[in-house]
């Protein structure tokens, strides 16, 4: 433990100086003489249970200044509880990734520009859809104030980017940093092995109570093509009370209506999670705002503190000195009749 202001004692110690001088000052002279001397002093000496009450005083001083210094712990463990989800976000990077979102239509839809004799002008790219994906999941992990969210990322293979954690600001942080270059050298789409590994974060982080308040959800855009088959890791997220909810980034029809697709999908819906087909930078928003709408339970995890405050160690036995101190000068046998 330590004190955020410890000069205060010397104003502390100062004060009581300056009262001790005060007493001193005011203090009347006077002359006496007596015979007590003659008694015996072990029948009439005064009882130091007497001095009591102004002994409980000035402890409770000295405790009222040890509070007004602001002691803290510099470093304790605590216990957050929130109502919430545990969400994993498991993100595609494969190659088709990096095409360009919403592409424009093309040139012969459109036969008014072509009577015109002003030359088009040069069209800025548009996002990327991993840019729009990014986008859509920073809104969304702004939307869970009460959720521990982790982040998955595959292509090849997949791997852990950040466990599941209360800080948003430390997930916002690694979003930012996923781009084409993180897994330079892969490209395919291994869906199966995004999943298997969102569900070995969820069941390596949560505990009991918690495995009925468990998500992923899945932003690809495109067919599994690598690694373990989706269904089969899909059965397993099922098993183990986990929902699946599939978000289809820019997903085309050719794709979409393959069987393989087809049944993951429909394996999706049978498991109680959604299949959000999100052609746009605005689908995709929607679809991030609408799986924030999902139950909740409770969630209970340790976060490591720094500088806690416990001035209530000092304050509560100052606050009981004062109280005893009164109550005890409120007695006879207490009060000083000299």
């Amino acid at each position: 433990m330590r004190f955020l202001h410890p000069e205060l004692a010397w104003w502390f110690l100062g004060a009581l100086a300056v009262v001790g001088l005060l007493r001193w000052w005011l203090h009347r002279g006077f002359a006496s003489t007596t015979t007590v001397r003659w008694l015996p002093r072990r029948h009439y000496r005064a009882s130091w249970l007497r001095r009591l009450p102004i002994a409980l005083l000035v402890l409770s001083l000295g405790l009222i200044a040890c509070a007004l210094m602001d002691p803290v712990l510099p470093y304790s463990e605590g216990e957050v509880t929130s109502r919430g989800l545990d969400i994993v976000i498991a993100l595609d990077l494969s190659s088709s990734m990096q095409e360009e979102m919403e592409p424009p239509p093309f040139p012969g839809t459109k036969p008014a520009a072509v009577l015109t004799s002003v030359p088009p002008r040069p069209r800025r790219p548009g996002k990327t859809r991993l840019e729009a994906t990014k986008d859509a999941i920073r809104e969304f992990v702004r939307l869970r104030r009460d959720d521990r969210l982790a982040l998955v990322v595959f292509s090849d293979n997949a791997y852990v980017v950040s466990p599941l954690t209360f800080d948003r600001d430390y997930l916002l942080h690694y979003i930012d940093l996923v781009d084409d270059q993180i897994l330079r050298g892969e490209g395919m789409t291994a869906i199966g092995d995004g999943l298997a590994l969102a569900n070995f974060l969820l069941a390596r982080q949560s505990h009991g109570m918690e495995r009925r308040n468990q998500v992923i959800v899945l932003f690809t855009d495109g067919e599994n093509n690598k690694g373990r088959d989706p269904l089969e890791s899909l059965t397993e997220s099922n098993a183990a009370n986990i929902r699946v909810h599939f978000v289809g980034v820019d997903l085309e029809d050719e794709v979409r209506n393959k069987p393989q697709v087809q049944q993951l999908l429909q394996a999706v819906r049978r498991f109680g999670g959604r299949y959000f087909n999100a052609n746009t930078i605005r689908d995709l928003d929607v679809a991030s705002r609408t799986i924030d709408s999902i139950e909740k339970g409770v969630l209970v995890s340790k976060a490591y503190l720094r500088d806690t405050p416990v001035y209530q160690w000092f304050a509560v036995p100052a606050l009981l000195c004062l109280v005893a101190a009164g109550v005890l000068r409120a007695i006879p046998f207490f009060v000083d009749q000299t």
